[in-house]
């Protein structure tokens, strides 16, 4: 398996990250209108909004590096004043615990950094305990619920915010094509 790489996410993008979407959160999938408005606001001088698609270069997993460049994770950030919101964080189930979604976090990490935010919030399901240790590992805490937040299926949500999100930032050597 070949390492995937970090990118700027791109209108082109959205009907793969769609196909992922719905492949991880069937119950709950964003739309294509709700990527689309984000994206809307993720490029020039007034830019809001940071997202992120890791392109697996060997998209057939088979390593020989002859595959299309399948999006195997996404992620997206919002910033408002001087707080960010982590919109949505997805890694494909084959890649789940190579340190990816670690990846996609740092990037997004950054770009609160970038956009001078003092703080970043997240939403996660109450039942995905494998996404609240990623988060808590880079300092998140639980701060609070929001009863039946996710719909349909009416799941809770945990509330998380991290402090300063430059000090979280581990500097890796990550590069993000545009």
């Amino acid at each position: 398996m070949t390492i995937p790489v970090l990118r700027e996410m791109r209108w082109w993008d959205i009907e793969p990250v769609l196909e992922l979407e719905k492949d991880l959160f069937p119950e709950d999938a964003w739309s294509r209108g709700m990527f689309w408005s984000d994206l809307a606001h993720a490029r020039g001088p007034q830019a809001t909004r940071r997202y992120y698609v890791a392109e697996d270069a060997d998209g057939d997993g088979d390593g020989d590096g002859d595959g299309d460049g399948r999006i195997v994770g996404y992620g997206g950030l919002a910033s408002a004043g001087d707080v960010a919101d982590v919109q949505t964080i997805a890694v494909a189930r084959e890649h789940w615990g190579t340190g990816l979604g670690a990846l996609i976090l740092t990037e997004l990490l950054r770009a609160a950094t970038a956009f001078e935010c003092a703080q970043v919030m997240l939403e996660c399901r109450v039942d995905n305990v494998r996404a609240q240790k990623l988060y808590e590992r880079f300092g998140f805490e639980a701060i609070g619920f929001r009863r039946g937040y996710y719909q349909p299926g009416n799941v809770d949500a945990l509330v998380m915010r991290l402090n300063d999100p430059s000090t979280s930032v581990s500097v890796q050597g990550t590069e993000i094509n545009g």
